[in-house]
């Protein structure tokens, strides 16, 4: 398994590097456009929440695209492929991925985090294997997860100090750090699926 500096190194090259070129741009539009499709949901409340695993797998779908080289930067269809591919799966999926963290978080918040870094590849594993069920999916993802949750943890920490410069441009450039984290995620999946395939 490879260090969670060439992990982000992938991923900036996967991005062109620079975060004003085309293909780190154009993740970022499908980023908000996901954001801003969640953000019209949440007015119902339950709306967001039930949408969730489906907007999930639209993100999933284009950076793991990205990753393997299916998918060019500017086909962000490749995310409208992701979504619609199974959208009962996807849908159940999110909806168990949600209660199952509100129900371990309900125990204390410490739980809530360990499982949600359990299932953080769930809709991953949910694309690669459609035939999966939504809680075999999560299970694959537990397994997969098992010794790797805490290089997740410091990977997603290591973004903190790019957080803190974005919040410092009025919150505005935390907007360009979140393709690059979604990036890393997709990197970080495919480098755990190479280590721990399926039996």
């Amino acid at each position: 398994m490879i260090s969670n500096a060439e992990i982000r190194s992938r991923a900036r090259a996967l991005l062109g590097g620079g975060i004003f070129k085309n293909e780190w741009l154009y993740p970022l539009l499908l980023l908000l456009i996901l954001s801003a499709i969640s953000a019209a949901l949440a007015a119902t409340a339950v709306g967001a929440f039930i949408i969730y695993g489906i907007l999930m797998c639209a993100s999933s779908a284009y950076f793991i695209g990205r990753v393997r080289g299916s998918v060019e930067a500017t086909d962000l269809g490749a995310a409208v492929d992701g979504a619609k591919a199974d959208i009962g799966g996807a849908l159940i999926t999110g909806l168990l991925y949600n209660i199952f963290i509100m129900l371990w978080s309900m125990l204390f918040v410490i739980p809530g985090i360990v499982k949600s870094y359990s299932y953080a590849l769930t809709y991953y594993v949910k694309l690669d294997n459609p035939e999966l069920s939504p809680t075999e999916a999560i299970t694959e993802s537990r397994r997969l997860m098992n010794g790797y949750k805490m290089k997740l943890f410091l990977l997603d920490l290591s973004f903190i100090g790019w957080m803190l410069l974005g919040a410092l441009c009025l919150g505005v450039g935390t907007l360009w750090v979140a393709p690059y984290m979604e990036a890393s995620r997709a990197v970080f999946y495919e480098e755990v699926r190479a280590a721990k395939p399926r039996t």
